[in-house]
Order: structure tokens, then sequence, then C-alpha cells
């Protein structure tokens, strides 16, 4: 217990992220968790560390565990004169909504709308997402920008788009009927992708175009794999959003910033999810880039949450009970007599803790408290698993900015809910 009050660090305010942003030196992705999707505090110390980052060190880009269509109006909103923010975010559908069309969120981005007022095009910090699920969304979207720019390519986009559409624009029928039939648009889409990547030109219309076209053949994987079961679509997700993140960098020549849950941006070898066959974002960050990379995470004791009892059901505000004994959370609500905390991973040797299996709680979009007892919790090493981690002992739930769900709620991280 001394060991853990003796490693934390104070956190009343901004200033108090200095030991971060010294552990972030010129590494070049900083990857910042969240323990629940729904959770205010998470979002707005999230936001003021990625402000310092792109303040005091010059990050670029804000990627998001979100829809590559949507995020893309609202990097027009950030980095241009058009609408505002809010109703860029206002505008997401896709169930669960509250994750990025929330008032924490909006907040932020009014802020670095400001923040790129005073900045030329060029240098201007983007807002772009990294998920895979936009299937329908980026094909209409490739067929847009065909249609305009690469007429001699429509034929090849098209052909796509009608396999898509005779399973009637629902990726889950697609994923269930392949399974069951070994017919499947994958050559067509990988007809499309290779169109599109050869002769779309390098700016920024054609790199979204290049995008979209990466991520129809991501969602096509990811829905053949999700209907099998097991790893596949997991990782077939976090390595299509490994990649994206490598493609930003590489595109806007900047170092970039990623907003996504705990289990996406934590390195998986630190958790039971390797034993179980999944990676992650983190994980494969620092495969890819080493110390370039530094992951940060959260976590909490007690609280309110935004979430839903269902997948597609309405979201709403829910308590978070005080951890269950043994558990991380356990460990530092006693050790801090519940005082935030900020924690920088030593090097070895260090404080035992670090190094301890613990269990470590991760609420998704889907959230049952009184479940609270059996699931929720991944066993984690948190030395190996963070480069540092914000403890906030008493959270609150964030505010969206509408009522759940819309019409489309089509299982997009079933079953993990991450």
């Amino acid at each position: 217990m001394n060991d853990v009050t003796r490693s934390a660090l104070r956190l009343t305010g901004e200033q108090d992220l200095d030991p971060v942003l010294d552990r972030v030196g010129e590494a070049t992705l900083v990857l910042i968790g969240e323990a629940s999707h729904g959770t205010h505090d998470f979002y707005t110390w999230r936001a003021a560390l990625t402000r310092r980052l792109i303040a005091e060190k010059g990050f670029g880009f804000v990627a998001v565990e979100g829809d590559w269509p949507d995020c893309e109006r609202v990097n027009r909103a950030v980095t241009g004169d058009g609408e505002d923010p809010f109703d860029a975010l206002y505008a997401y559908r896709r169930w669960p909504a509250f994750m990025w069309a929330n008032e924490e969120v909006a907040e932020f981005c009014r802020w670095l709308r400001r923040w790129n007022a005073a900045l030329p095009p060029g240098e201007r910090c983007g807002f772009h997402g990294l998920d895979v699920y936009s299937l329908w969304e980026s094909l209409r979207a490739v067929r847009r920008y065909a249609a305009a720019r690469l007429p001699g390519r429509m034929e090849t986009v098209m052909e796509a788009l009608y396999c898509f559409e005779s399973y009637g624009h629902d990726p889950r029928r697609y994923g269930l009927e392949t399974r069951l039939v070994p017919d499947s648009c994958e050559e067509e889409v990988v007809r499309m992708l290779r169109a599109v990547v050869e002769s779309a030109p390098d700016d920024e219309g054609g790199f979204a175009a290049r995008q979209n076209a990466e991520v129809v053949a991501g969602a096509e994987s990811y829905y053949r794999a999700m209907v099998r079961g097991g790893p596949a679509s997991w990782n077939i997700r976090d390595v299509h959003m490994a990649d994206t993140l490598d493609r930003l960098a590489a595109f806007h020549e900047a170092k970039g910033v990623v907003w996504a849950h705990n289990t996406h941006v934590g390195d998986a070898r630190a958790t039971d999810m390797a034993a179980a066959g999944m990676t992650s974002l983190g994980q494969l960050a620092r495969e890819r880039h080493g110390e370039d990379v530094v992951l940060v995470g959260f976590g909490g004791y007690r609280g309110t949450v935004v979430a839903a009892a269902n997948w597609g059901a309405r979201a709403h505000v829910m308590p978070v009970p005080p951890a269950r004994p043994g558990s991380l959370e356990a460990l530092l609500h006693d050790a801090l007599a519940g005082e935030r905390g900020l924690f920088v991973t030593p090097e070895r040797p260090r404080p035992r803790w670090y190094d301890e299996p613990l269990g470590h709680r991760a609420i998704g979009v889907v959230y049952r408290p009184e479940r609270e007892q059996r699931g929720n919790y991944v066993p984690t090493v948190l030395g190996d698993r963070y480069d540092a981690f914000i403890w906030l002992d008493v959270t609150e739930a964030l505010h969206p900015l509408h009522a759940e769900p819309w019409d489309d709620v089509e299982p997009e991280t079933y079953p993990s809910a991450m």
C-alpha cells in the first residue's frame, strides 16, 4: 500500500499533467484511453492532455475510435470555415452515437477549431476516425468520389456496390449468408481498393477516398469474421485501426493522438487478451514504432456512466458501484483515500504492485451494474499495459447531445461492446 501511495503524483488540474508531457518527450504517437465510453471525467481529462500535446508538443491530428465518414465531417468543421463542430457531432446517427455526439467532445472540437483558426491550412490539427464499421457510408463515399474524379474506375466501384446490394444493405446479413454459402464480395472489394489506391491523387480528397476504400475492405473482412466467433473479428478491427493510424501519420507527416477505450489503447500482452489470441492497437503501435509510442490508461472507483442494458437499447445514466475487492481500482482507492492521482510507469526495478496481475475494470456501451462482481474486469499488469495511468476515484456520466437509439443499431462491437 505504501508503495502505491509513494508512486502517486498529485492530480488537481491540467498543470499536474507535466509528468506525462515529460514522459512523452519526442514520441510521435500518444494513445489515450478511457475505462468506459460514457464517463465525463475520462473525456475531459483526455481532452486536457490532448490540448497540451497539440499546443506544447506540436501534435498534428487526433484519431478516434469512430467511423471515418462521420469524423471527416467533424474534421472539416475543425479545420475549415464550415459548420459548427457541435452540428457536425450532432449529425452522428449510428448507435451508440453518444460516444462522440456529446457535450464533452463538442467542447474540445470547438477549442480545436479556435486553435486552428490561427494557423495556415496546411498546419491545422485534424480529427479523424479509425474504425471499420462504416461499410455502406464509405462505399457510397467512394462511389461519389469516383463519379467526380475517377470516371474510368466507376465500373469497378459499382461491381463492389452491386455485390453488397444483393445482401439488402445489411452487413449482418452479409456476414451470416457468407458463413452458410462460400460466396462473398471479397474479390470485388479487393479490385475496387486496388483501383482507388492506384488512381486517386495524393491530396486530401484522394487520401479520404483511399481511406474509405480501405474501410470497405476492412468491414467486409470484419463482418464475415464476426459471425464465426473467436478473436478474428477483434483483431481485424484493431489491425485496421493501427493501419489507419500509420496512414494518417505518413500522409500528414505529423504526430498523432489517439482516443479509444483502454482495451484498445493498452498493450494486450499485459492482459489475458493475449492468451485468448487477441491483439490491440496499443500492442501493434508498440511493435511497429517502439519508443515513439506512449500509452495512457484511465481508471475510476465509483460514480455514474452512460450506457445501455442491451445492444441498441436506449442509453441512460447508470450507477457504477464501488469496484470489487482485490481489483486494481480497489487497491488505488484504498491507497489514495479517495483522491485523484497520476502514475508514470517507472523502469525496472520498480515497486512490486506495478507487476502484479490485478483485475482492471472495463465498461463498454453495454453495461449491467448488477453483474459487477462477475464480469467487467480484465486481468492486467499495469506497468506493462500503460506508460502512464490517470486515476479518478469518483466519476460522473457524460452528457449526450441527443437521445438513443437511432434506427441503425447494427452490432458494431458485439459481443465486446468496446
